[in-house]
């Protein structure tokens, strides 16, 4: 079998180099003699996620397909710690990225499953708060482009990030109760009414009609609350820039500031 390197992390201070081959080995380097100090084994599949601590130079973390998380002291070449990402029911999850957290007390991991999965120290009761199943619901909705080539939410037909900040919703695009809204960034400080999303019908992939989140609470002009903010903001923008003497930018053809799309 011809050996293939997956994936390559450098530890905190370039001292060594850790390789992933997908032989399920991790090798870590000396990155100046090129000198091989360490083979580790644990892994049963490749890994794709090599993520050195960060700021302590001996520590590493690996993450693959075979569902296990390993915290590895790469210094004397042993395992610290092995999480097992095990899904009741359906197996295990692969674990596609992990990130620690910037005091290096916790690390985060994605999974196949779409699961955020956290560690560390101390309990977990802020997290008991939150549901089980968190999506926004503008999640995986198709992109298009206008006649500028702008990439535009074709449902709405606004620049992405243009857009209000989104809703939170389950697996079935049931929208949570407003209290789960207001995590949402942009959200913090909404009013009740302006936390309650616009449900409509639409047709997904199969053609069948399903109910879904379409936007937001509006106003009298059938315009969202947050998309009139938007407009004004930009048109206080535009103001100061002709005062200033500059030209406006072209705007993308065929953009309408309903997120209804109307």
């Amino acid at each position: 079998t011809k050996l293939k390197v997956t994936m390559v992390a450098w530890d905190r201070y370039d001292a060594t180099v850790i390789t992933a081959v997908n032989n399920f080995l991790l090798k870590v380097w000396n990155s100046s003699t090129g000198q091989l100090l360490h083979s580790l084994c644990g892994h049963d599949d490749e890994v794709f996620v090599l993520e050195a601590h960060p700021f302590d130079q001996r520590i590493v973390l690996s993450a693959g397909h075979d569902g296990n998380i390993f915290v590895w002291d790469i210094d004397k070449g042993t395992k610290i710690r092995n999480y097992f990402n095990m899904i009741e029911g359906q197996g295990h999850g692969a674990v596609f990225d992990c990130k620690f957290s910037p005091d290096g007390q916790h690390f985060a991991c994605t999974d196949s499953h779409g699961h955020l999965l956290l560690f560390g120290f101390g309990c977990n009761k802020y997290y008991e708060k939150i549901p089980d199943q968190m999506f926004f619901h503008t999640d995986y909705r198709p992109l298009i482009r206008d006649a500028n080539n702008y990439v535009l939410d074709e449902q709405t037909q606004q620049a992405p990030h243009l857009m209000p900040p989104p809703f939170l919703v389950d697996v079935d695009g049931n929208p949570h109760p407003t209290r789960y809204q207001r995590l949402v960034p942009g959200r913090e400080n909404c009013k009740d009414e302006q936390l309650i999303p616009q449900l409509g019908y639409v047709a997904n992939g199969d053609g069948e009609v399903v109910e879904q989140v379409i936007g937001q609470q509006t106003n009298d002009q059938d315009e969202s609350i947050l998309d009139g903010m938007i407009r004004e903001l930009q048109r206080e923008q535009d103001l100061r820039l002709i005062n200033e003497g500059e030209t406006l930018p072209n705007p993308p053809l065929n953009r309408s500031h309903s997120v209804n799309g109307g």
